[in-house]
């Protein structure tokens, strides 16, 4: 009996038709990142667990897909350790590699390995897969498609608000409204430090990034499960529901942390972006959020995340500052900043929107109906010369019954077909039918070009 097919779960097919699409979505991503001069790279789908482990904290190793050694694996593995079911520690001797979990920490190796070669400040933009094992559910995926930009070796706010300007020109350019959502990693240092948990930023920054997702009381359950005193957390609430405009929060939270260095640094770099971002003619609004944590390790400064505002699917974009994160590998003191475009919830909020131009949905403009080898052959000819024109267009490979052909047309939403018998060329001219109207005209062959894009 043969086996039925299918496909692990958290990924997905694409159809023909949904890969023009998404190839729409990267190519309307990829020619912002141009022409802001970012240039492309690519790394491999899997990475040494040494460079993947350790870099996400602990929620987002547990994430990691590992790749068993190839040969016998667990030849060389710790017996006593196989008896104790050590997961974790056997983990280390029976896989070296793991696929990638973003592109910024592949992209942190990068640098370091290639930095004799590149120009500082370095503009880089990458669209690859990347994978996690997390639980699918709507929107979340175990594979999925990222779009990231990010520039290293410079300190300079400027970056953010290219990034932010960037953000606001892909989303208008793909039709989807959004909110620019931005805080500063600095403010939630001083945060904690000024409620007296200075040394558990990390606790208090993963809760808190589940607020939208879980809610407050839950986020608070959460702070005391890690150890937080009541105190503590009765502290921050106050701070988390900071109202008002941006300048009106950045006013309440210079008053509260004043007593923090690194806290009040945080306010100054974020009044500086948004003054910045103020004086730029964007149509995209930008919030200041403090309950925005990402919960990643390595963000350092300004954080971002985008979501859409006509669809509940969460953050469709992040990202921010990371000061080190080449340090890990060994070139210290570099700081870059970049940001994600999640192309799969892009493309699942287009989808349920419908916010394709027309001329998306179909790849080809023209189809020649095959009416024999005569005809088939003169068709042949005139396709090849209206293609060196830019035209898309087809010669149906059969001579079959024009039903058929016609069916197959509307199936690949061709805009228009053309119909050549013995009379046509002879005359030097083909009867062209619009397939949305089902009108016909006569046209000169020389005139079809014009007369398809005009």
């Amino acid at each position: 009996m043969a086996q039925k097919p299918s496909i692990p779960k958290g990924t997905r097919d694409f159809t023909p038709a949904e890969m023009v699409r998404r190839n729409y979505i990267f190519d309307s991503i990829k020619e912002v990142f141009q022409r802001y001069g970012y240039m492309p790279i690519e790394t491999p789908a899997m990475e040494n667990l040494d460079t993947l482990l350790g870099k996400y904290g602990d929620e987002g190793d547990k994430l990691l897909f590992k790749i068993l050694n190839s040969g016998d694996f667990l030849n060389k593995a710790d017996d006593s350790l196989l008896a104790q079911k050590d997961s974790n520690r056997v983990t280390g001797q029976i896989s070296e590699k793991g696929l990638r979990y973003d592109l910024t920490v592949p992209f942190a190796r990068f640098v370091v390995q290639h930095q004799n070669e590149l120009s500082f400040p370095f503009k880089r933009y990458q669209i690859q897969p990347v994978w996690r094992a997390d639980r699918p559910q709507k929107g979340r995926y175990r594979e999925f498609f990222q779009c990231d930009v990010d520039v290293i070796g410079s300190d300079s706010l400027f970056n953010e608000v290219e990034l932010i300007q960037i953000v606001d020109e892909v989303f208008r350019k793909l039709g989807i409204r959004v909110t620019i959502k931005l805080n500063n990693r600095k403010v939630l240092a001083g945060i904690a430090e000024i409620i007296g948990e200075a040394s558990r930023l990390t606790d208090i920054t993963v809760a808190i990034d589940k607020l939208d997702k879980i809610g407050l009381e839950k986020v608070n359950s959460e702070l005391e499960e890690k150890g937080l005193t009541n105190d503590a957390i009765d502290k921050l609430q106050p701070i988390l529901a900071l109202s008002g405009s941006n300048y009106d929060k950045l006013e309440q939270l210079a008053g509260i942390l004043t007593s923090s260095e690194v806290g009040t640094k945080g306010v100054e770099e974020l009044r500086e972006v948004l003054t910045l971002v103020d004086s730029l003619d964007l149509k995209t609004n930008v919030e200041l959020d403090l309950t925005l944590a990402r919960g990643l390790n390595y963000y350092t400064g300004a954080i971002f995340e985008v979501k859409a505002l006509d669809m509940d699917i969460g953050s469709i974009t992040g990202g921010g500052r990371y000061d080190d994160l080449t340090g890990i590998f060994g070139l210290k003191n570099v700081s870059g900043v970049g940001i994600s475009f999640g192309a799969d919830r892009i493309f699942d909020v287009m989808n349920q929107l419908e916010l394709y131009p027309p001329e998306v949905t179909s790849t080809t403009q023209l189809m020649f109906v095959n009416f024999g080898p005569q005809e088939g052959a003169y068709c042949l000819k005139i396709a090849g010369k209206l293609r060196q024109q830019g035209l898309k267009v087809e010669v149906y490979p059969d001579s079959a019954k024009m039903k058929k052909q016609m069916t197959y047309a509307n199936k690949k939403n061709i805009g228009f077909v053309a119909l050549v018998g013995e009379e046509e060329m002879n005359a030097g001219t083909m009867t062209l039918k619009n397939m949305e109207t089902g009108e016909q005209q006569s046209v000169k062959t020389e005139d079809i070009v014009r007369v398809l894009t005009k």
